[in-house]
């Protein structure tokens, strides 16, 4: 027997909650899962854990869920940052699925020399982490950030978390995981690269830790999936 959907919601989560459904949701129960009055949903905010919920009304301008009962408590998660220039339209949906599929907690827009300058929308690429999250039994949405110049967001940096910065065509290390778990972002570029003035700037940073992906040269869509799997792979030992 299959698993009921999950939904991510954003109201509180508790036993007989009735909760109101968006259209959005309506649809994707009604019509692309043809689900009905009586049927489990999963349900979670990222906070109260994962519940079940029953339809209770679905019809096609209004529907909403009843809460039943706590499946799965909250957990921690990762605190992983991935700051990301963006790219084509195709290629930054790619890297803000995988990221929130391999757990990033901040999903965080950078502003480069050589970076697409094209507008985000930043309501569609949330979208796309929360349909990611569903699918991937995660328990929460990571927090999208809105897109920032490079040196802004370097100028507030918390510095106690390490910045793991993927620097091609260098004579930096191979990325590996870290020593001992703790707070970590990886910063990857644009195609292209990143400019001779904005490696001095990050040079400059003492948190900013220059580290290499392997001999190939990446895509950068490619390059923040391998990032982000080598960070999570585990403190060396």
């Amino acid at each position: 027997m299959s698993s009921p959907p999950r939904l991510f919601v954003r109201s509180p989560l508790a036993p007989g909650v009735d909760l109101p459904l968006e259209a959005g949701q309506i649809h994707y129960l009604g019509t692309v899962l043809r689900l009905g009055v009586g049927d489990d949903v999963l349900i979670f905010n990222g906070i109260d854990g994962e519940w079940r919920s029953r339809i209770g009304v679905l019809a096609r301008r209004a529907g909403h869920l009843t809460v039943t009962a706590c499946v799965r408590p909250q957990e921690a998660e990762p605190d992983l940052w991935l700051l990301f220039a963006p790219l084509k339209r195709d290629a930054t949906d790619l890297v803000i699925q995988k990221a929130t599929e391999l757990g990033a907690s901040v999903l965080q827009p950078v502003l480069t020399d050589r970076g697409n300058t094209l507008r985000t929308n930043r309501e569609r690429l949330l979208a796309i982490a929360i349909e990611a999250a569903e699918q991937c039994e995660r328990l929460s949405v990571p927090a999208l950030r809105d897109a920032a110049p490079l040196a802004c967001i370097l100028a507030d940096w918390p510095p106690e978390r390490r910045l793991y910065a993927a620097i091609e065509r260098s004579a930096a290390a191979m990325m590996a995981p870290p020593h001992r778990a703790g707070l970590s972002a990886l910063l990857v570029g644009p195609e292209g690269g990143f400019t001779e003035r904005e490696l001095d700037v990050l040079r400059a940073c003492p948190f900013v830790e220059a580290v290499s992906l392997g001999r190939r040269i990446l895509r950068a869509e490619t390059a923040a999936i391998a990032g982000l799997v080598l960070l999570q792979a585990g403190p060396r030992r």
